[in-house]
């Protein structure tokens, strides 16, 4: 393959790798959220309270990163 050409993936690939991706985020919301519960009931409420919302923010990027590439791919 020439050093300017890029491979091409197919839609199946595509969404493969997507899936992996958009995983991660999906878990690290979660683990940032039941940490948050932790703290809550182990340290302040506040602090549990700023780290359940952190996590919160990274779900809803997750889920409008779903959106977005649903729309493309539709």
């Amino acid at each position: 393959m020439a050093k300017g050409m890029k491979k091409r993936l197919s839609e199946q690939q595509e969404f493969e790798i997507m899936k992996l991706v958009l995983d991660k985020f999906l878990w690290l919301g979660f683990v940032l959220m039941a940490f948050g519960m932790y703290k809550m009931f182990t340290d302040t409420v506040a602090a549990g309270l700023a780290w359940i919302v952190t996590g919160a923010i990274i779900l809803i990027l997750f889920m409008v990163l779903i959106v977005k590439e649903y729309e493309i791919v539709k």
